[in-house]
């Protein structure tokens, strides 16, 4: 008998996890508190994990069409001059540069997941969860809209800011403050997108700029008459961005200005255009970290799970490959045959904690060493000078070593497990 289960959240993960559990036949409602799937958001990319996953599904063939054709990465100091490339890995093999060759946009990866289940999903947007009664044998949701609906489990795919996290930790969802789990590492990320038509000879890569105080952007092209602008730095060097709620934009906007101001480069251009767009959003970055993701008969994915903050570059590939777990283990232990019995969901649980935990602890490890991330990082002139000349070097010996430093895609010892039953070729 089929199950029926509940995923909060329609983003890369809940939409992922309703593929998978949709194909293995159960019962699947996503809710999502926006009106509409939200498609906004800037660039992201796969690597190792997620790209197999992607395969999985059937799916790379229509994630080429969309894909962002964002030739590599290079550094720029103060004054523009440009110190070394980074091109992408188009060979198909080994570990994925800082761009890779699976870059597309957020919001066409949340639209092709979705249009991949939508028929056999029940998707309910401008609703969310409020409340979460557990019992032996089910799972009992208030909904926003006042409703109450019984599930056999539930799942929390609602991101950074869990409400289900919190729900199911006991946390009072009334104080958006509460964020059990959540590490943060002290790094204020600004993303939105900047109108520009494209230069002549410009291209579409990926430019960093550096300086001193922990401080860096990054532009990236999409489009030829826009660019995204990704502003980072410690909050501490503006008191309006540190004082600023979250959520403020407009003191968000001109927190980051002050604390670009004068910088060099491009940067008061950019940061002008921050402040004048529409579509901007800060996030305040952190790693979330439980002793485990599950309690009764509700579970986590995603960064609601075991964000690992942009930083690491693996936030989606994890995401993709935590998901296909979740789903796989419920498929083995909750199929016909076993039932929704307590036990069963709690055995497909524990393994989908026990397969995935040590992939995350890799790709979290350190992260919450230091209170503040961006110390890693030299903010002197000397130290900011001697990094660009050992950029330089690495591209003029195309040695990758930044990227494989800074991004956590190496995962020695795991492999993603395989489920047979989820084989999409099998069942075409």
């Amino acid at each position: 008998m089929p199950l029926k289960i509940l995923i909060c959240g329609a983003g890369i993960a809940g939409n992922a996890l309703a593929f998978w559990l949709s194909r293995l036949g159960h019962s699947i409602t996503v809710i999502e508190r926006t009106p509409s799937l939200r498609t906004s958001g800037l660039q992201i990319d796969l690597r190792s994990p997620g790209i197999e996953v992607l395969r999985r599904m059937g799916l790379e063939e229509a994630f080429r069409k969309k894909t962002v054709a964002e030739q590599g990465l290079r550094l720029v100091d103060k004054k523009g001059k440009d110190w070394g490339f980074f091109p992408a890995n188009r060979s198909g093999e080994g570990l994925q540069s800082f761009t890779t060759d699976y870059e597309i946009m957020r919001g066409d990866m949340c639209q092709l997941l979705f249009d991949a289940c939508k028929d056999k999903v029940d998707f309910r947007f401008g609703c969310s969860v409020v409340g979460i009664t557990q019992s032996e044998s089910e799972v009992e949701v208030l909904f926003s809209d006042s409703n109450v609906e019984k599930f056999d489990l539930a799942v929390g795919a609602d991101g950074l800011w869990s409400r289900t996290r919190r729900l199911m930790l006991g946390v009072d969802v009334a104080n958006d403050d509460a964020n059990p789990g959540y590490h943060p590492i002290n790094v204020y990320a600004g993303y939105c997108t900047i109108p520009q038509a494209v230069g002549a000879g410009e291209g579409y890569n990926a430019t960093a700029f550096l300086t001193t105080g922990g401080r860096g952007i990054m532009t990236r092209r999409h489009d030829p008459q826009w660019y995204q602008a990704y502003v980072l730095c410690n909050p501490a060097s503006s008191v309006r961005l540190q004082t600023a709620e979250r959520g403020d934009v407009e003191a968000e906007k001109y927190g980051m200005a002050d604390v670009f101001r004068g910088a060099g480069w491009d940067c008061d251009r950019i940061l002008q255009g921050v402040v004048d767009s529409d579509d901007f959003y800060c996030e305040r970055m952190g790693v979330i970290k439980l002793d485990q993701w599950y309690r009764g008969r509700v579970a986590l994915a995603g960064d609601a799970a075991h964000s690992p903050s942009a930083m690491t570059g693996m936030g989606t590939s994890s995401a993709m490959a935590g998901v296909y777990i979740l789903a796989g283990e419920i498929g083995r232990h909750c199929g016909a045959a076993s039932g929704s019995s307590k036990q069963n969901i709690t055995a497909a649980f524990e393994e989908y904690d026990r397969k995935f935990r040590p992939f995350m602890d890799e790709v979290q490890k350190g992260l919450t060493d230091r209170e503040n991330y961006m110390d890693r990082f030299p903010s002197s002139s000397f130290g900011i000078g001697c990094l660009y000349y050992m950029f330089w070097i690495a591209s003029l010996l195309r040695l990758d070593v930044f990227a494989q430093w800074l991004l956590r895609e190496r995962v020695s010892g795991w492999e993603l497990p395989k489920y047979p039953e989820m084989d999409v070729k099998k069942s075409n």
